[in-house]
């Protein structure tokens, strides 16, 4: 007797519910970010183009310092995740305070640095004359509201960590209609020129930073959790830290690399890196929703001593990272004559972009699954071995891709050399998974 195909088991469809709720609303907030800096480049363009030139230049500098601490959020969403799934939320909005309080001592020391070394750090980019006052003055305002994004790093962390990626999309998407309202008020209405466009974004940024403070001292007061900084809660919230800051400070000098390799094959070609690594960032949103996901949701199955549970979310959760970079990889392929004369109309710039977009769109399926286990690993407190993954990958990128120059490659080499360093991301992230020593349960690792 034949008998009937097996139902799809019920803990498969639970977890596309949680990797559907959790990863939609985190995407959204992901992308709403970004945006801050395109609606000051479009308001500030107006101006002119010296203030735009001094915006581009402060902004790099902002999104450094700010990106640079973004272990606040991922440290502090797996050890919230842990509390949750172990049972305790007092001591899980415990800990998502000390990160909080974390990241306003960072805050306040990067505002320390900043403020003074202004125009030495605008002068290292070799800003014109012309620009150079305007994007001092901006970095010296923005970087009053960089405590208040920090805060905002953190606190997502504690939300994503209680499993809830819907406030952090409301709040960044309040911050971000406030941003440009704010803007256009100060810049033109009261007639502020670029300094009107940093206060407008410090006082969204601090409306954003509250608002995710009310969610948080409301949750602590609920469930009787303390609010006062605790030396010790701080340091170890510190000492978590560190390795993911190791593995973020060494991705963030791929990214540099790259971009300095492309710059010595000519403007043809650092024109075209820029288009495909703009691009390669957006779907790298899309992707990181999946790990983001995969934080809270592995951080909670460890906390209630499931690894198995562990076990099959992070399967599923692969899987999905498959499915999503072959979606990506197929959309560049199909939407290429769409969005390139976008970009630039160029012929030379086209030509020179097209070749290296294909292999980023082959890339795809590869960095979806290190997307995901990168989230998992993070969600199970594995920073250690992250960050050791990360400096090995940087030590074997480095040299390949600064001798593209020397044999004569093009950008497409470049870009093979990027998917080759997200190659073997793929390889020590994987062996980690394989291994099963990230899988540590109980409420802390």
């Amino acid at each position: 007797m034949t008998q009937a195909p097996a139902a799809q088991p019920p803990s498969r469809r639970r977890h596309d519910r949680e990797i559907i709720a959790l990863a939609v609303p985190a995407f959204g907030a992901l992308v709403a970010e970004p945006l801050f800096v395109m609606v000051d480049s479009a308001i500030v363009g107006h101006l002119g183009t010296p203030q735009l030139a001094g915006l581009a230049v402060a902004a790099a500098l902002l999104t450094t310092a700010v990106s640079v601490f973004v272990f606040l959020a991922y440290a502090t969403t797996a050890a919230v995740a842990r509390q949750v799934g172990a049972g305790d939320l007092a001591s899980a909005i415990r800990q998502g305070m000390d990160g909080i309080w974390l990241a306003l001592l960072i805050g306040a020391a990067v505002v320390a640095v900043t403020l003074p070394l202004a125009p030495w750090l605008i002068g290292i980019f070799g800003t014109s004359d012309t620009a150079s006052p305007y994007a001092t003055t901006y970095l010296r305002i923005s970087s009053l509201g960089i405590p208040a994004m920090l805060v905002v790093l953190a606190a997502t962390g504690v939300l994503r960590g209680l499993q809830d990626t819907r406030t952090p999309l409301y709040v960044a998407i309040g911050g971000f209609a406030a941003n440009g309202v704010l803007n256009v008020g100060l810049v033109y209405g009261a007639g502020l020129g670029i300094a009107g466009s940093a206060w407008g974004t410090v006082i969204a940024q601090m409306g954003m930073a509250l608002a995710y403070l009310i969610v948080v001292v409301r949750g602590a007061r609920r469930h009787g959790a303390s609010l006062r900084p605790d030396a010790s809660g701080i340091r170890a919230s510190a000492q978590a830290g560190v390795p993911l800051l190791v593995r973020t400070l060494s991705l963030r000098a791929v990214l540099m690399i790259a971009t300095a390799v492309a710059a010595r094959l000519g403007d043809t070609d650092i024109a075209a890196h820029q288009i495909i690594l703009s691009l390669w960032s957006l779907t790298a949103f899309a992707l990181d929703a999946i790990a983001i996901a995969g934080q809270a949701i592995i951080g909670r199955y460890l906390g209630a001593d499931d690894p198995q549970g562990a076990r099959e979310a992070c399967r599923r959760m692969v899987q999905w990272g498959i499915v999503s970079g072959v979606v990506l990889g197929v959309i560049i392929v199909l939407a290429r004559p769409l969005f390139v004369p976008l970009f630039t109309a160029d012929t030379s710039v086209q030509d020179t972009l097209l070749p290296a977009l294909l292999v980023v769109a082959l890339s795809q399926p590869v960095s979806g699954v290190v997307f995901v286990l990168d989230g998992v690993l993070m969600g199970a407190g594995d920073g250690r071995y992250l960050a050791w993954a990360m400096v090995v990958t940087l030590t074997v990128f480095a040299p390949v891709a600064l001798l593209v120059p020397s044999f004569g490659g093009g950008l497409t080499a470049l870009w093979a050399a990027m998917t080759l360093m997200m190659t073997i991301r793929l390889v020590t992230l994987w062996l980690r998974m394989r291994s099963g020593r990230w899988i540590v349960t109980g409420a802390t690792r």
